[in-house]
C-alpha cells in the first residue's frame, strides 16, 4: 500500500535530489493494488481533501471524517476496524512522502 500513497502525493517530477538518488528513474507510473487492499485505497483517495495541516504542513487526515466515511460503508465493527487501520496505514506513507519531498 505505501507505493500507492507514493503514487499519489510524490511530486510528478520531483527528480532525483542528488546523483545517487534513482528512486525517480525508477518509479513506476502505475501501482498495483491487491484486491484485500482495494477498498481502503479507493476510501483513501476520497479523502484527499481531509488533511488537517499546521505551520510545517500536514500533519494527518481529519480522524472525524475518516471515521464518518467508514460508517457509510455499512461495514461490520471488525472490517471497520481492519479498513481504518489500512487508512491509517496509507495516511503515514503518505506523510512520508510528503515530509520527504518538501526537503
Amino acid at each position: 500500500m505505501k507505493e500507492a500513497a507514493d503514487a499519489l502525493y510524490r511530486p510528478p517530477n520531483a527528480g532525483p535530489r542528488n546523483a545517487f538518488d534513482l528512486g525517480q528513474l525508477f518509479r513506476k507510473d502505475e501501482v498495483e493494488i491487491w484486491p484485500e487492499n482495494y477498498d481502503a485505497v479507493l476510501l483513501f483517495c476520497q479523502l484527499g481533501t481531509q488533511w488537517r495541516t499546521g505551520m510545517a504542513g500536514p500533519t494527518g487526515l481529519d480522524y472525524c471524517v475518516v471515521l464518518a466515511m467508514i460508517d457509510r460503508l455499512g461495514l461490520d465493527a471488525g472490517e471497520a476496524d481492519d479498513i481504518f487501520e489500512d487508512v491509517r496505514h496509507l495516511e503515514m506513507a503518505a506523510l512520508d512522502v510528503i515530509r520527504e519531498s518538501a526537503k
